[in-house]
């Protein structure tokens, strides 16, 4: 059974870093593209990071782009968002996703098949 399960997720002030952990049980891990997503209070998700299987291809949404860095371990079956610089408005809850048949990354979150429950990260001023 596939399992996606984010940690990492805390209180944290204006300009401090967090690192969220993504751990996903897919026996084709090294072939999955995996991305981040958010949802802040009263909003719809949108997409913030995406990587692709073999870790050579990123993307990222402009908001985080340059304060925000995702990476993966696919020995551990391990991805990461490294977010720095966090702002206010970053508060939300950050789900992690796997899409299982791209040749690459992807914003859609059509796309992608296994979710994890999120975990909540706030940023206060």
């Amino acid at each position: 059974q596939v399992q996606v399960v984010e940690s990492g997720g805390g209180l944290v002030q204006a300009r401090g870093s967090l690192r969220l952990s993504c751990a996903a049980s897919i026996r084709t891990f090294s072939t999955t593209n995996m991305g981040w997503f958010r949802r802040a209070p009263g909003k719809e998700r949108e997409f913030v990071a995406a990587i692709s299987w073999s870790g050579d291809s990123t993307y990222y949404s402009p908001i985080v782009k340059g304060r925000f860095t995702i990476s993966r371990d696919n020995t551990k079956k391990m991805v990461y968002l490294q977010m720095n610089s966090l702002k206010p408005e970053d508060t939300a809850d950050y789900y992690c996703a796997a899409e299982l048949d791209g040749s690459s990354w992807t914003t859609d979150e059509t796309e992608y098949d296994y979710w994890g429950q999120g975990t909540q990260v706030t940023v206060s001023s």
